[in-house]
């Protein structure tokens, strides 16, 4: 019963209410907004905790109404008792369903998770086949937003020079979007029969995925306009109006770190850029973060070495199908409904096994 377990992960529901009454008291004193910028951090905070709380006593509630609800119909019984049984039987269903939903978003209590997120995803060693994966993997990615009310945005995308795609960016917006995603970050491996090889051979691919945060506007990164260099170049695509006749895209190469973003969404030459300088704080923000190039990386790799000792997953389609997470050696062999989205099961184990890892 979900009555015998609602507090295991909610262990510290009792600290997480005393954060929230704490914070609405600061709030409610007097000379609360002389600091509108940290008055602005407070409200944030405030936010998400409720988002985890007021979820979390609503089930409670939920639950002990059921209870109550099952020892009625025990002591009572009559001819409307099979019926009773079934709308608490589809009760506890619901119920049992929003215990798992707000027990993974327990586990996101990072100061960034409840943001949108920017991911890049970019092929590795193996040609035309490492396009290839990476384009399943664009797709993968697309069909588990959809499944959970995530908005993708396709910013910056560069075919690849016979399928697939080379690298392409977008932006997923939806609440804890990054608090999901960033369990995805890393080196992803493909295993299968090669489609583009006449022989039949088993190939190897690589791609990976970068996974950074949407930084609030109020988060200061100073970005001096001499450590840019500043590219434009027209937009690609498949035709139609995907594709400007005037030079509007912008890539933005940060000088000191070497980080480079590119944005081709918009027509407008300006608004490609603001969306370019936005994405770029927000890779500067989380190399900052992490205060050295070589800590993040740890968890996906060396961009220059997307291949055979970084991976974070495998996918095996031949000789045998498996997916298989090298961190939390979660598996699952519906190697098809995992390239349509189904993610959800290696993204709980990693969030699970790093729950008390801050971010």
């Amino acid at each position: 019963m979900i009555a015998s377990r609602k507090c295991e992960v909610f262990f510290d529901v009792d600290n997480r209410l005393k954060t929230l009454a704490e914070l609405e008291s600061q709030a409610a004193s007097p000379g609360f907004w002389d600091d509108q910028l940290k008055a602005k951090e407070t409200i944030d905070r405030t936010n998400a905790v409720r988002a985890v709380v007021n979820p979390y006593l609503t089930l409670v509630k939920n639950v002990e109404e059921m209870e109550l609800l099952a020892e009625l119909i025990e002591s009572e019984g009559g001819a409307d008792r099979e019926a009773y049984l079934k709308e608490l039987g589809e009760q506890l269903k619901s119920a049992e369903s929003d215990y798992q939903r707000y027990e993974l978003q327990s586990l996101m209590v990072g100061k960034l998770d409840a943001n949108n997120a920017y991911l890049s995803l970019h092929a590795g060693a193996g040609g035309t086949e490492s396009c290839d994966w990476a384009d399943m993997l664009l797709r993968m990615y697309r069909r588990y937003c959809e499944s959970h009310g995530f908005e993708v945005n396709v910013l910056d995308y560069l075919a690849g020079e016979e399928a697939g795609v080379k690298s392409v960016t977008f932006m997923v917006t939806g609440p804890y979007a990054y608090g999901y995603l960033k369990a995805e970050r890393g080196v992803h491996r493909l295993v299968r029969i090669s489609p583009f090889d006449s022989n039949k051979r088993r190939h190897t691919s690589f791609a990976s995925l970068d996974v950074v945060a949407e930084v609030d506007d109020n988060i200061v990164i100073e970005i001096d306009e001499k450590d840019l260099r500043v590219d434009t170049y027209r937009s690609s695509g498949a035709g139609g109006q995907h594709v400007n006749k005037t030079d509007s895209a912008i890539r933005l190469t940060h000088m000191p770190t070497g980080i480079v973003v590119a944005c081709q969404a918009e027509r407008s030459q300006h608004s490609n850029r603001n969306k370019a300088m936005k994405m770029l704080r927000a890779k500067l923000y989380e190399l900052e973060r992490d205060k050295q190039r070589k800590e993040m990386e740890k968890f996906y790799g060396d961009k220059g070495e997307i291949a055979w000792g970084h991976q974070i997953r495998s996918y095996v389609l031949q000789p045998y199908t498996m997916v298989k997470d090298h961190r939390t050696d979660t598996e699952s062999s519906n190697t098809a409904a995992v390239l349509d989205g189904e993610i959800d099961a290696f993204i709980e184990s990693y969030l699970k096994q790093n729950r008390t890892t801050a971010d």
